[in-house]
């Protein structure tokens, strides 16, 4: 480990996962929210466009890619609101056209060949020069700055976007957003994961993290923590065992999306066993029922009896002991809708 840190071009890599992994899962979970999840790799298609272009031009292919993937989103989202029949042909066009753009380009210029655009295509993160980190983290910055302003109306828009329209948000002008920072994240994640991979980096962390959280905070900060911990892990694993940086990556978000899935499995069955027993009422002479003097609490299928500070629930012969974990209300209680959320997030 010592050994890695010590070496320029590692210190590099590393801090340019942690920037990465901390990014592409912020943006990622409205893309989920909204069942986009494969949008990214129609943007890095676009994207590699740019990096052609860069390459022909003889300028940085990150901002040719920047600029070319920001294009795209806008004209993405234009169609996409614009509900057309034909809609998902016009994207199918712009997307298979950007990668196809890209050959061409690059083989019609004479500072690079197809083989150059690999290193973009699947990643090559012990490339990354200091000039592209700077880049990296500007762009990371103004990720998260958007992020941090937007998330709830963000988060409406991509739960309800009937909802939010109704209720006065600019959905248009939110989707937008969202597709610019899709297409920001793209290129901030080429050089490490590539723009084959960057949709897994989007979405798997996401995937792992609805599992875990309990509401959309606790959702997105997991989706967060899976995100860094996969991204710099994945950076270490692949300088351990001298595998690509992006694949290993991907491969280890895709096996804690698996522990996470199976833990959710088998914490599932637990508290469904736990709920199929009972803990039977002390006995006593008093028979519950309608007039019976007791307050009486409606629970799924039957009524609760309040008596002496226990609920009491008759289940044969007998009684069953309930409390107020049972009932149906503090489920009801953390429930928010999109309303509450947005309420919440106006007040901050």
């Amino acid at each position: 480990m010592s050994e890695m840190l010590g070496i320029d071009f590692m210190q590099r890599a590393l801090l340019a996962a942690f920037l990465v992994g901390l990014a592409a899962p912020l943006v990622g979970v409205f893309l989920v929210q909204r069942r986009l999840a494969l949008i990214g790799d129609g943007m890095g298609h676009v994207a590699l466009a740019g990096v052609a272009v860069g390459v022909w031009a003889g300028q940085s292919p990150v901002w040719t890619a920047l600029i070319g993937a920001v294009i795209a989103a806008v004209v993405v989202e234009l169609i996409r609101s614009s509900a057309s029949a034909n809609g998902d042909v016009a994207l199918a066009i712009i997307f298979y056209g950007g990668i196809a753009a890209s050959v061409v380009i690059i083989a019609k210029s004479s500072r690079g060949t197809p083989a150059s655009l690999t290193a973009y295509l699947f990643g090559a993160i012990t490339t990354v020069t200091p000039g592209d980190l700077w880049v990296f983290g500007v762009l990371t910055v103004v990720i998260l700055a958007v992020v941090a302003v937007l998330r709830w109306r963000l988060f409406a828009v991509a739960s309800d976007e009937e909802y939010a329209q109704s209720a006065g948000l600019p959905v248009l002008a939110l989707n937008l957003a969202l597709a610019i920072l899709t297409a920001v994240t793209v290129v901030v994640s080429m050089r490490i994961v590539g723009l084959l991979l960057i949709s897994a980096l989007m979405i798997v962390p996401n995937a792992a993290a609805q599992l875990i959280g309990r509401s959309f905070r606790s959702a997105l900060a997991w989706a967060v923590a899976i995100g860094l911990v996969c991204s710099v892990g994945g950076v270490v694993v692949s300088y351990a065992a001298d595998t690509p940086s992006g694949g290993t990556i991907v491969l280890l978000a895709i096996g804690v999306f698996l522990v996470a899935a199976v833990g959710s499995a088998v914490r599932s069955r637990l508290a469904r066993a736990a709920g199929a027993r009972h803990d039977e009422a002390e006995g006593h002479g008093h028979e519950h029922g309608p007039g019976c003097g007791h307050e009486a609490i409606p629970h799924g299928d039957h009524v609760d009896y309040v008596h002496d500070g226990h609920r009491h629930a008759p289940h044969g012969a007998h009684y069953d002991e309930h409390s107020d974990e049972d009932s149906d209300e503090p489920a009801r209680a953390h429930e928010h809708s999109v309303g509450a959320q947005l309420r919440e997030g106006g007040s901050r």
